[in-house]
Formats: structure tokens, sequence, C-alpha cells
């Protein structure tokens, strides 16, 4: 999401993307090679050298490269030729996916959320999220945050912080007020008092909106972690305000952060939620829109995508949430891998103390705050030139961010942070001389 250019692809291996593909392209840049296969945490180029992922395709891949149970479940829907596309026709993998998603994920929260099937990105459903409030509400104001990322259609567009991308519309974004994220204004600030007071003043200039939209860890934004109490108070002041409360959960969900859901440690019950990425468990394009059934006044049709029936995404969302998440265990098993992964990051940072670098994060959503996206920059190359994929993301890409397969074994998070400790320690050796 956040990859920078950083190399040209002057490699003779690369020549059929630099004559044939888009200029747009970014990951490719920051990780020069042509990947052929990859299983678990590890990806492998065409020369068969392997790379721990610590990408995961930007937490699409929360159960890492092709886990056998949901290849297999993939494979024996396919050979006995069940659907691929069903628009939103009734159809066995879809009826068996909302059912299984009823009884492991709504059922045991508390929730009674209706399912839409918006076309199969983020981005879909968040533009579909901000469709229906407006239509629910008859506002067309939305708060959002400093630093969120929702997307880079014009609708989830507008709700997004990020300068670069804005800039791509090539016209206004209109329909959004930014109001200041959990600590942007520093320690002491209560941003969550401010939006009250704002929305409270009929002479704020900020009219009356439609939702309020907000990531609870800011993937893109640079790992913010918003506190439960602040959370809890922003519903509280949206509802106040007669707006639905939406919740970006489409990197922080499906376990990332601890949890199925990134919001319930906080205890919230939003209004509407937007998933992808890792809801389909295999990589697979699909989106969802859970929606408070007393909201849920969409006429048939009116927002719709042609891909909003991949029936082959049903069939592994519904294997994943039934291999791992009808128990406690996966559950407890991050929380360990967590456990690990802030010890060593904090172990890293602590060596070069609070104004060089912090850690920053929740769960397996953390990440190095290096306060400088050159510093970073250089830490992510000298990373993969020794076998490791991670990236960066703030507004400065000043964050080494690791986004591990909630599935990855003991001995392979350990090595990939070995990497990621000798690759920060090799860079910080030439900042520190340099400072001298």
């Amino acid at each position: 999401m956040s990859a920078t250019p950083n190399m040209p692809d002057t490699d003779p291996s690369f020549s059929t993307f630099e004559k044939l593909e888009s200029q747009v392209r970014s990951y490719a840049r920051r990780f020069p090679a042509v990947f052929q296969r990859a299983r678990g945490s590890r990806l492998y180029d065409q020369d068969g050298k392997g790379y721990l992922d610590f990408l995961m395709g930007c937490s699409t891949l929360n159960y890492g490269h092709n886990p056998p149970e949901l290849k297999q479940a993939l494979i024996d829907y396919i050979a006995g030729d069940g659907l691929t596309h069903s628009l939103d026709m009734y159809s066995e993998a879809k009826e068996r996916l909302l059912k299984e998603f009823e009884r492991t994920v709504l059922k045991p929260r508390g929730f009674d959320y209706v399912v839409q099937f918006p076309g199969p990105t983020g981005a879909n459903a968040v533009e579909a999220a901000l469709k229906l409030a407006r239509k629910v509400t008859g506002r067309h104001n939305v708060i959002a945050f400093t630093n969120g990322f929702h997307g880079v259609t014009l609708g989830a567009l507008a709700c997004t912080g990020n300068e670069l991308h804005r800039g791509g519309a090539g016209m206004p974004l209109t329909g959004v007020t930014r109001m200041p994220y959990d600590g942007y204004l520093g320690d002491g600030v209560d941003t969550a008092d401010y939006l009250d007071q704002v929305l409270s003043d009929p002479s704020s200039g900020v009219d009356a909106p439609a939702a309020v939209i907000l990531e609870t860890v800011q993937g893109e934004g640079g790992l913010n972690a918003a506190t439960y109490e602040w959370l809890r108070k922003i519903a509280a002041i949206t509802r106040k305000h007669g707006a639905l409360f939406i919740v970006d959960d489409i990197q922080a969900g499906v376990g990332r952060t601890g949890t199925f859901f990134s919001f319930e440690p906080a205890r919230l019950k939003p209004d509407i939620v937007t998933m992808a990425k890792s809801i389909s468990g295999y990589g697979l394009p699909l989106a969802l829109v859970l929606i408070d059934r007393r909201f849920d006044e969409w006429a048939p049709g009116e927002h719709n995508g042609t891909f909003r029936g991949n029936c082959h995404a049903f069939v592994t969302a519904r294997a994943a949430l039934e291999r791992f998440w009808r128990g406690a265990e996966f559950e407890t098993a991050i929380g360990a891998a967590s456990k690990l992964l802030d010890e060593r990051l904090t172990r890293i940072a602590k060596r070069y103390g609070p104004k060089r670098m912090s850690v920053k994060g929740r769960g397996m959503m953390r990440g190095l705050d290096v306060k400088s996206g050159d510093i970073a920059e250089q830490i992510v190359e000298k990373a993969f030139e020794n076998g490791l994929v991670i990236e960066t993301s703030g507004p400065n890409d000043e964050v080494v961010k690791c986004l591990a397969a909630l599935t990855i074994s003991e001995d392979d998070l350990i090595e990939g942070l070995d990497i990621l400790e000798q690759a920060v320690e090799a860079v910080m050796a030439d900042v520190i001389k340099a400072a001298a």
C-alpha cells in the first residue's frame, strides 16, 4: 500500500514488466524479484531463492500462503464443478459461508448484522458503507481522521489522508471533514472531546455527519493504535449526534490485532463494519459489509458489482472460519506470537533510544518507528537482500511494519526478526557514524 519505488526495473529479468506494465507499480520496485511459488511464510523466486514474508499481501494472507485445508477445500469445490461466479444469486457456497459466519463469528459475539457482498475489494466495501450511511441519515458529511486510509476510489479516497493517494484523484475530494486521531495533537489533548465540541457547536462550520469512520489501528497511517477508552468515546459521540459509527476493519481485522474483530477488546458494536483482505482466507478477492439490521435500507440492486458473487472466495472463507475460529486456540496462538514480536521489537528499539526508534501497533500488527523514511527504506532494502520481505508505513514511510502470518511458526518468526534486527543494526551503525 505504501511501498515507495527505490530502484528502477533495469534487470533484464524484468523487461516484460518494464515494457508492458504501467508505471503505477510500486511493490515490484521495492522487491525486485519474479516470484514463482509460496507456501506458509515463505516466497520463492524463479531462481529458487526463498524469502520469509513479513508483508503477507498487506495483511491479505493472515493464514499464510496456500494453507493446506483451505487449498483442499477449493480444489474439491472446483473438481466438483462448483459455481465460480454467481452475481448475487443464491448459491450453496454463499449459504454455507453465511451459516458458518453466523455460527462462528456473529452469535458468539452477540452481533445482529446482515452481510452485504459488495464488489470484492476493501474500497468497494467502504464505498458501500458511506453510501448507506448517507442514505439512512439523509446527511452528506462524513467524519474521518488524520492518517486514515480507506481506499483510493473517489468516495473512499475522500476519507483517506495520504497526500500521494489524494493527489491522484485529479479533482476535489468532498463530503468529508477531517478530525485529529487519538494522540495526533500530543499527550494531554483528548481529540474525542474536540470532536464532541465541534459537533455540538452550531457555529463550528462542521455539518452534522452521516457517519464517523475509523480504523482502530491505522495500518497505512503508521500503526497508530487508538486507546480503547478513546474508541468508546468516539462511538458514543457519534451516536449522540445522530450519525452511524463505521469501523474499517479491512487490515486490522480477522485476527491481525489478536481477536477476530479489532474492536472487540474495546467492547464496541459498530453500526457498520467493513472487511476484506484476509476474510477470504486464501488471498482471493472478497469483501463484506456488516450492517446492523436496523440500518439495512438498501433497495434491491441499489449498490451492486459484477464480482460480488465470487464463489471460490466463499469456499475458502468458510473453510478458514471452520479451521481457525471455532474455538479459542487460534487467538491464544496469536497472543503468544504477538508477545514474542513485541518483546523482540522492544529490545531492538531500546538499543537506540526513543528519539531514534520506538515500537508501534498492536497484536501482530506492529512495527519500528525509525523517525525517518530514508532510514526505514534502507532497512527494508537490507532486509530484502538477506531474504526478508517487509514494508513501511506512516506519513513519511518512517515505520517498518511487520505483518507476518498469524500462523507463522516460532522458528520462522525468530528467523525473520533476526534478519530484521541485523538490517537495523547495519543501517543504524552508518546513521550513528554519520551523526558523530
